[in-house]
């Protein structure tokens, strides 16, 4: 069997240049040419080897700049290498920078069509799954509107579906499976599987292990430009826990004491970090925003995490994960992927994630809070299964996620017995 991907000897180099080079004609005539070369070059990859087999997914993690999203452009040749080449087979999909391609002046109809012809559809192609990509983005109501009045998660719904239906050979796929909340997250990865049951070959970046873990079948780590393992999920994602925990531990300050939170946290146990950053309390809400450790499934939820940083800190990432007591992760968000940079942060302070719903079936959950070093080097404070939660649901639904559904009866004879 012909490969899908194979990669070899690849490597890409960068410039990194003066902050405080020229950037007008009368700047260049004042400092002169000499600032406009670049202070240093350096590669951020660098000797990539590896092949992937039609219908395979494989995903790439790593810590922020360790070449990841480097490696899924030169794949879809958005880039080019200075070392090394690629080799792939077949129409290439791309699920990078979602909605680039949007014009927030034009109604979302004009975007579908601008958007895929720019993906490499015909007008007819476009025309012809116009009305599945509407209902994948749920936007029936809104899609005449102009997309100025769409909020961001409506835009990155609307930006996934038209991606999901390109119909590629191989997809990349870089941070874009956190979109819209529980149910529609689960529409993307039903969509991604099928692509895979299809043949397609895929190419996931991700922060989130648990997603490695559950949908690839292989995984590469890449740690400052180099490849650091290529192997099943389980082979890589423990090799690469181990190096964060070891960096982490290498940090953490060996008299740290246990924590404040009725002895729920102990050092080195459940709570991880070099404490630059602490958390010091969290608390869990319901929708009128009174504690709550139980709620009813669709119900909205708080958290709310108080921290103190004894440092200025520039561009922490907070993180949020629920997980099932049986260990599956079912929800993963943190401050970069939604959205928000974070400025520096020095003293006390409190920060809030919002679930306007939460769609779990019913069971015992625990929410896992976390502060990170802005390149996800190292955790500055993590706490692990601390904050137990209950899911009440009617109903013996089996599985995790439990989204608002009803069954109809139509077209169908009733039997009635005999008197």
């Amino acid at each position: 069997m012909q490969d899908a991907i194979v990669v070899h000897e690849l490597g890409k180099q960068f410039r990194r240049y003066d902050a405080n080079r020229p950037r007008r004609l009368k700047e260049l005539f004042i400092r002169g040419p000499h600032k406009l070369k670049p202070v240093e070059q350096f590669w951020a990859l660098r000797e990539i080897e590896f092949h992937l087999e039609p219908g395979r997914m494989i995903g790439v993690i790593g810590r922020n700049g360790s070449g990841k999203s480097t490696l899924l452009r030169l794949i879809g040749d958005v880039l080019k290498p200075d070392e090394g080449w690629v080799k792939t087979q077949g129409r290439i999909g791309a699920l990078l920078n979602l909605g680039s391609h949007f014009h927030s002046d034009l109604t979302g109809r004009e975007n579908v069509y601008v958007s895929g012809v720019i993906a490499g559809l015909t007008r007819r192609e476009v025309a012809e799954r116009f009305d599945s990509i509407v209902a994948f983005a749920e936007l029936e109501e809104f899609i005449d509107g102009p997309l100025r009045t769409y909020s961001t998660g409506m835009r990155m719904r609307l930006a996934f579906a038209v991606a999901v239906h390109i119909e590629p050979d191989i997809l990349l796929i870089d941070e874009v499976l956190a979109v819209g909340d529980l149910a529609f997250r689960q529409k993307c990865f039903e969509r991604i599987q099928q692509f895979k049951e299809e043949g397609c070959t895929i190419l996931l970046v991700t922060h989130d292990i648990g997603q490695v873990k559950d949908l690839c079948d292989e995984a590469i780590w890449l740690h400052q430009g180099k490849l650091m393992a290529h192997d099943d999920p389980n082979t890589v994602v423990t090799e690469y826990e181990m190096a964060m925990r070891a960096e982490t531990r290498r940090r953490t300050p060996k008299a740290q004491a246990e924590s404040s939170n009725n002895g729920k946290l102990v050092a080195n146990k459940n709570r991880f970090g070099s404490q630059e950053v602490n958390i010091r309390n969290v608390r869990l809400l319901d929708g009128q925003g009174a504690p709550v450790t139980e709620l009813n499934s669709g119900e909205p939820l708080c958290v709310e995490i108080e921290y103190d940083a004894s440092i200025a800190i520039e561009a922490p990432i907070f993180s949020i994960t629920i997980d099932h007591e049986e260990y599956k992760i079912c929800c993963t968000t943190n401050t970069v992927a939604s959205g928000l940079t974070l400025p520096t942060l020095q003293g006390s302070g409190q920060i809030r994630t919002y679930f306007e719903r939460l769609d779990l079936n019913g069971g015992r959950y625990f929410i896992n809070v976390g502060v990170y070093e802005q390149n996800w080097n190292y955790s500055y404070d993590f706490h692990w299964r601390a904050y137990p939660l209950t899911i009440q649901a009617g109903g013996s639904e089996k599985g995790v996620l439990h989204p608002p559904h009803r069954w109809e009866l139509a077209g169908a004879t009733v039997l009635r017995s005999s008197d």
